[in-house]
């Protein structure tokens, strides 16, 4: 990774210019049998068609609060990033009633309603699906974002010392996030190529490291696992060979 990338978005650029290619989040829901493998060139593209809606039909910007109520995903970690592509602040769990915008999956609507602002609502189906009948009050993520544009220019630059996450009640940068990315990634042993397989919630630090941030600073890949409580011992260990995992944070 680029030396000098001081938000998270700086590190998805660079993985885009270095190998568009190489798998960056693979995805697996084992209460679903859901598969979904991303490159990095795949994963930018939907940033940026996210980054566009948040920018342009939902009008955030710099300094924003969005709370982010959604479990450990590859639609998350979009949001993640396009959050950063924007400088919208990302306030993990955070409290709808007093954030600019929410997003929420299937489970949180009923909590959601509390935004005064734009609500977005996932439906976490597999490939990204919409739901049978969009909910009351939100925007359906999937209905919106196919068409937005590819490519994503913010309307005004990301300032990296300005705060971009806030979570186990703390606030940091996005410059703080980088520096606290390439830090975990180090203690792991990552490098460029690792496949860290993480079965983490992203409701706090560890999990949001372990199942994005880390690997992402590190120039590897995550295998993001949601319910992999339900897989069964033999079957993780064929996961661990399959998927050429090289850590693990379960």
């Amino acid at each position: 990774m680029n030396a000098s990338d001081r938000t998270p978005a700086d590190l998805l650029r660079s993985a885009l210019i270095t190998d568009p290619a190489r798998p960056l989040v693979t995805f697996y829901d084992d209460a679903t049998g859901e598969r979904v493998e991303l490159s990095v060139a795949t994963f930018a593209n939907w940033v940026s068609k996210t980054a566009n809606l948040l920018q342009g039909d939902l009008a955030a910007a710099p300094g924003d609060r969005l709370a982010l109520l959604l479990p450990a995903h590859w639609q998350s970690a979009v949001w993640l990033l396009a959050c950063s592509s924007v400088g919208v602040t990302v306030e993990i769990g955070g409290d709808p009633a007093g954030a600019d915008l929410v997003v929420s999956g299937p489970d949180t609507l009923d909590a959601a309603r509390a935004c005064r602002g734009e609500r977005v609502a996932l439906a976490l189906r597999p490939l990204g699906g919409r739901f049978p009948q969009p909910p009351t009050g939100f925007v359906d993520y999937a209905v919106e974002v196919p068409g937005q544009g590819d490519r994503f220019a913010p309307y005004a630059p990301v300032d990296p010392d300005e705060p971009a996450l806030v979570v186990d009640g703390t606030e940091l940068t996005a410059d703080q996030i980088v520096a606290r990315a390439r830090a975990d990634a180090g203690e792991r042993g990552l490098a460029p190529g690792s496949r860290l397989l993480s079965g983490l919630s992203y409701d706090n630090w560890s999990g949001l490291s372990a199942g994005l941030f880390a690997p992402l600073a590190a120039g590897g890949s995550v295998v993001l696992c949601r319910h992999l409580e339900q897989l069964p011992a033999a079957a993780l260990e064929k996961r661990f060979e399959s998927e050429r995992v090289t850590d693990k944070a379960v």
